[in-house]
């Protein structure tokens, strides 16, 4: 028998209260049990998001919350900035693209920081640029922006900041209304700890002015249609909601609100800390900066002479562990440990000791235990 043990950045593993939450009985989603259930989940989520603003709900993968908010803020021709360090920065470039808007394209090789003064200086050039979008945690390299360097690059102009989080929100910290992020964008299979499937997007009154105005073709995705359903003295949603998945996140916030932001953000602090610690005492070369913020997943260099397929593939087939591939350029040249959402101290010593084992037999010069001791280490001093 194999336990299996997932370490990606999503899916990520879903504690067992969300799961047994998850296997009631459905509701209907035209009553007033679901209303209450929502009108929860809805101020639980603005807990999390750090937000004032409403949050609204879409059964849709996090990509359809990146997409409602291209269509909802933005007219066909309209100027937006878009920032990319990887592989979903350059999803908002794509999506600008089938929007048939005007994209000025700030391109940073991937593992590298987006700079707030190049957006300070492209809003200056331009201020006719209606919205600048930015992904917070980029899940495919590790990295994790400066939201709050950026809101600031972004305040004082006419255009709206668009960030996603997806899988920031509840790892990576990002302070919504403090920071001037006038949309986030989450979703739910990542540090909110339930399947894939939901998209959550928060909107400041600014990009409310915004979607008021835009003629960009939506129907699904219509922010107006699913502001209404909230406002609704029973709070409700435009369209049919993926209900389980809802009564599993009514479960997962519950369990942030009981651990609290402070908390939580720490506890992911320190799992980056150990990942990190571990791979370099192992003699692997991070891909993800060795900073604090890069609390949601670790990327790492594959060493020379070993095959990406072959070290994944013994990882998950022999030790259980799944870990993730790169993407983009960057595929076959790194792996991922995925650390948001329902992790702790043992899921990365799990994940350590299986790479250590299938660096070994793959004929890597390592020394078993110099990354678990490297981890708990860390562990030891973050606990004393």
């Amino acid at each position: 028998m194999i336990k299996k043990f997932l370490m990606t950045p999503g899916p990520t593993q879903i504690p067992p209260q969300v799961l047994l939450a998850m296997a009631r009985p459905i509701i209907h989603h035209r009553t007033g049990e679901y209303s209450q259930l929502f009108a929860r989940v809805n101020d639980n989520l603005k807990y999390v998001f750090q937000t004032k603003n409403e949050v609204l709900s879409f059964a849709s993968s996090g990509t359809g919350g990146m997409e409602s908010a291209v269509a909802n803020l933005c007219s066909p021709g309209d100027r937006v900035l878009v920032a990319a360090a990887g592989k979903f920065g350059e999803r908002w470039r794509d999506l600008a693209a089938a929007y048939g808007l005007d994209c000025r394209y700030l391109e940073y090789d991937y593992g590298r920081l987006v700079d707030p003064d190049d957006i300070s200086r492209s809003l200056e050039a331009d201020p006719g640029i209606k919205a600048v979008f930015v992904t917070h945690s980029e899940t495919s390299t590790g990295v994790v922006n400066d939201m709050k360097a950026i809101g600031a690059a972004v305040a004082g102009n006419a255009a709206v900041l668009v960030c996603d989080s997806i899988s920031g929100m509840g790892s990576a910290e990002i302070r919504t209304d403090a920071w001037g992020v006038d949309v986030v964008v989450a979703g739910s299979q990542k540090a909110l700890m339930i399947p894939p499937g939901m998209a959550f997007v928060s909107v400041s009154s600014k990009a409310w002015a915004l979607a008021e105005q835009s003629t960009s073709p939506k129907f699904y995705f219509d922010w107006l249609k699913a502001r209404k359903g909230l406002s609704q003295p029973q709070p409700t949603t435009a369209f049919t909601p993926a209900v389980s998945l809802v009564v599993g996140l009514d479960a997962a916030l519950s369990l942030i609100r009981e651990e609290g932001l402070e908390n939580l953000f720490a506890r992911h602090i320190i799992l980056g800390r150990a990942c990190r610690a571990a791979i370099k005492a192992l003699g692997l070369e991070l891909f993800s900066p060795d900073d604090d913020r890069s609390s949601s997943v670790t990327a790492i260099r594959i060493p020379d002479g070993i095959e990406d397929g072959k070290l994944r593939g013994l990882t998950r087939d022999k030790f259980g562990v799944q870990l993730a591939g790169g993407q983009g350029p960057v595929k076959g040249k790194i792996f991922r440990i995925g650390h948001c959402g329902y992790y702790n101290y043992t899921d990365i010593i799990v994940a350590i000791t299986a790479l250590e084992l299938a660096l070994k037999e793959l004929g890597q010069p390592v020394e078993l235990g110099s990354g678990i001791g490297a981890a708990e280490k860390v562990f030891a001093e973050s606990l004393a």
